[in-house]
């Protein structure tokens, strides 16, 4: 008989497609010398940098018209909401700051406010980015700059000092820099199934935070449950002539009948439950037979957002087993992403498939009526639009609440999360080779993050002044 051979081949360094992981790595640590990572640390405006007020006056060239003195009126409110309806004047400006060359799907908007508890299809809640009107593939760096601007204008409004805004940054970056490290070292699967959980978030607040921060968490896990279709159906609808109807809220929530007569309430109406019909085809079949079940009673325009007031929102209601099984799906207008200008266009041709493609790509878990279309006439022209449900166990953080020691465990999360997203579609291990072990980045990024606050108090004061001026009209909402 012959001997079996036992002899232990070494397996080749890379079976799979493409560079072995050595490669990527080294590839990473190459982007250091053509942009140090220090070098993220120095922010000055572009000398042709564009007026800010200039960049918001055409986008709303595009919006409701009627509408856009709410949003300039909720900008000029505080710096905070004025940075939450500017992701275009950043897009232009980090445009012109250095990047490693490493592409992920952005979020685009990634600010603090942006990143939230969500319900998962397996009804788990979930820590996750909420946000995608702005996703598109481009540079890692200004996800993570984005956010950590927001983490300083937040503390400057609550009075932080500027060490405490120093520990929150750092806290925020480093958590991004050491998971991104350790996504860099599992498999893609693993990567894949990764998350931050309720267990997870309880972990954090046990270990992190005092008694009342743990206070804090459990409430607003328990809120966050309780804001579903149910929750929303309850309290945006009422019943009238023996029919549930959404109830009006000045300037905020408009049935149809109360739109001004030149918006032709008919003809949106048919235009929407098209919409509705048609979107099924973006989703699973499993998930269309259910959306087939409920049935259209009523829809309203919606005024959400800050950044996003003036674009065409619907909320439509549908109804299933009978007149107590409510589903509220909010039908949002998708526009050309304020990235699409520095980074490159997107590859869908829908703008509403592109905001859908890039947050089942980036989310750990999506909504399952999460879909797109495009409508012919509203507004007299085609129109993309995404589609979710209006509520899905939502609970957002509140920063005016949060003492230092509590927005620092939040800035963590919200790194941890970005680091999942961004790892699920870009090179994990060059980014992680990149930002390397020590906390050079995360230096570099305290110091762009107070530079960027800065300019943003100054692009702030510059609409409060075009309001006082006249240029532009302002209301309060």
């Amino acid at each position: 008989m012959t001997k079996r051979d036992t002899t232990t081949t070494k397996a080749p360094k890379n079976e799979g497609p493409g560079p072995s992981v050595a490669e990527r790595a080294a590839n990473g640590r190459a982007a250091r010398a053509r942009t140090p990572r220090s070098a993220h640390g120095e922010f000055e405006p572009s000398s042709h940098r564009a007026d800010p007020v200039d960049i918001i006056e055409r986008q709303s060239a595009t919006r409701i018209q009627e509408l856009v003195p709410i949003r300039y009126g909720r900008m000029a409110e505080a710096p905070f909401r004025f940075y939450r309806g500017a992701a275009a004047i950043m897009a232009s400006d980090l445009a012109d700051t250095p990047d490693s060359g490493i592409r992920v799907q952005l979020c685009g908007d990634a600010h603090m406010l942006n990143f939230r508890l969500l319900g998962s299809p397996e009804r788990n809640l979930l820590f996750d980015i909420n946000d995608f009107d702005e996703t598109l593939p481009g540079p890692w760096e200004w996800d993570v700059k984005r956010l950590a601007t927001s983490l300083v204008i937040a503390g400057r409004e609550n009075g932080y000092s500027d060490r405490e805004r120093a520990d929150i940054v750092r806290s925020g970056v480093s958590s991004y820099r050491q998971q991104m490290r350790r996504f860099a070292k599992m498999r893609n699967l693993e990567v894949w199934y990764a998350r931050v959980d309720e267990t997870h978030l309880q972990a954090v607040a046990e270990e992190a935070l005092h008694t009342r921060g743990r206070r804090t968490v459990s409430e607003a896990v328990s809120k966050a449950r309780g804001r579903d279709s149910l929750q929303a159906f309850e309290k945006l609808t009422e019943v009238v002539d023996g029919r549930r109807r959404f109830a009006a809220v000045p300037q905020l929530i408009t049935p149809l009948s109360e739109l001004l007569p030149d918006q032709k309430p008919e003809a949106l109406e048919s235009q929407i439950r098209n919409l509705v019909g048609r979107y099924g085809d973006s989703l699973q079949s499993d998930r269309r037979h259910l959306l087939e079940q409920f049935t259209i009673v009523d829809m309203a325009r919606k005024v959400v957002g800050v950044g996003s007031v003036g674009t065409r929102c619907w909320i439509v209601l549908l109804l299933g087993r009978d007149g107590e099984d409510p589903l509220i799906l909010q039908a949002k207008e998708a526009g050309e992403s304020v990235l699409a200008e520095f980074a490159g266009a997107s590859e869908y041709a829908n703008e509403g498939e592109r905001v859908v493609a890039g947050q089942r790509l980036m989310q750990a878990a999506s909504d399952i009526f999460l879909g797109w279309q495009q409508t012919h006439g509203i507004d007299g022209r085609e129109r993309d639009f995404y589609v979710r449900q209006l509520r899905d166990w939502k609970g957002i953080a509140e920063p005016a609440r949060m003492v230092p020691r509590g927005m620092r465990a939040f800035a963590g999360l919200c790194g941890i999360t970005l680091a999942r997203a961004h790892a699920r579609s870009g090179d994990r291990v060059a980014i992680a080779a990149y930002l390397g072990r020590s906390d050079v980045f995360d230096r570099a990024l305290v110091r762009f993050a107070e530079s960027y606050a800065d300019l943003n108090e100054r692009d702030h004061q510059q609409l409060v002044d075009a309001i006082a001026s006249g240029q532009v009209t302002a209301a309060a909402a």
